[in-house]
């Protein structure tokens, strides 16, 4: 089981301070933040994609391209990449040139972003979102796989005799999950390609997810890409962390109460309780990370969202420090407690390419 770090990327002020980072300084924290994740012995880092302010990661490539250089075993990925409004053609060049300087440490979330106005920046239309996911991820699917590609399709000019360059190292593709909040359609397409599906469990009560992950076990099955239980399922969380709860909620209130997702909504409490969110001990947010398996089954990875709502540099370099020593280590041999021998393992470059021999 792979666990790690996802961001958004926003630029936001911090509460207790009113100081809000430039671009520059949450760039570079964001790269700080992937170093911290392999120093704390972590497996994932992924970067959102956003084209809007207050956000700063809109050329993911060239982040992870540059983070990859950095390190040695993180796996790097992207919480999302705008299959409905980027290119297709662009997007299997770019992964495959960052696979390739990653040694294959690369694969890639899809999923069709929260940001309406960014479809008509991009010359679509919003009405069109799933047939363009659905079509877009063809093609994608169809390059990285077919060295010489001839297509029509409805969103995009005709292509013929195309040959995307780099082809994936080793004739692998980067592994790619679907990842959706709030559409069946998504979770049926990652079934349809044997692909992951991702969750990202943060803003929603778990029954919302629960059907989605189900409704993808079932077709992942009926499309013959193996048992329920060999679905490939990735999940997000959200955590802070303290020696104690009391501190935990206490430090983490003012930036909870000032978000610009959830700011001057729910109680922090009522949030906690009625979603994945965790404030409190590191025992305390292992007890409750070890019920997602409860609801969800066993699955392959799972990643957290820590430096977010104007959260200091300073204090999200402590919680990873905490996530990797005191909490990942507990859950990686609770996870592997019980695991039914038939769960597929987190994808990886190397196992894709022993399967593929």
């Amino acid at each position: 089981m792979q666990f790690g770090l996802f961001s958004v990327g926003d630029v936001t002020m911090d509460p207790t301070t009113g100081r809000t980072p430039t671009e520059h300084e949450r760039i570079k924290a964001m790269v700080a933040i992937a170093l911290k994740a392999e120093e704390a012995g972590l497996d994932v880092f992924a970067t959102g994609e956003h084209h809007n302010p207050p956000f700063v990661p809109s050329s993911p490539t060239t982040m992870l391209g540059y983070i990859a250089a950095k390190t040695e075993n993180l796996i790097l990925s992207t919480a999302t990449t705008l299959i409905t409004t980027s290119d297709p053609v662009k997007i299997a060049e770019d992964f495959a040139m960052l696979q390739h300087l990653a040694d294959g440490r690369v694969d890639l979330v899809l999923g069709r972003g929260n940001t309406g106005p960014v479809y008509p920046w991009f010359g679509q239309d919003i009405r069109q979102g799933i047939p363009l996911a659905i079509e877009n991820y063809a093609l994608l699917h169809q390059l990285w796989r077919e060295d010489v590609v001839n297509w029509k399709g409805k969103f995009r000019t005709p292509l013929q005799s195309f040959t995307a360059t780099p082809r994936p190292l080793d004739g692998i593709p980067p592994f790619v999950w679907h990842g959706s909040i709030r559409s069946p359609e998504i979770a049926e397409q990652a079934a349809f390609y044997g692909d992951g599906f991702f969750a990202n469990n943060i803003f929603w009560p778990k029954e919302h997810f629960q059907k989605l992950i189900r409704h993808y076990r079932e077709r992942f099955e009926h499309y013959g890409h193996g048992t329920q239980e060999q679905a490939i399922v990735g999940l997000g969380g959200q955590v802070f962390m303290d020696k104690n709860s009391q501190d935990a909620v206490r430090r983490f209130r003012p930036y909870f109460d000032n978000a610009p997702v959830y700011g001057h909504g729910p109680s922090l409490e009522d949030f906690a309780e009625q979603t994945p969110l965790t404030v409190g001990s590191p025992q305390e947010v292992i007890d409750r990370t070890l019920t997602f398996r409860d609801s969800f089954g066993d699955y392959q990875r799972q990643l957290f969202l820590m430096d977010h709502a104007g959260l200091p540099l300073d204090v999200v370099l402590e919680q990873i420090e905490i996530l990797g020593t005191e909490v990942v280590p507990v859950l990686r041999k609770e996870f592997a407690n019980g695991r039914p021998a038939g769960v597929a393992e987190a994808p990886a470059h190397a196992l894709l390419k022993e399967a593929k021999k």
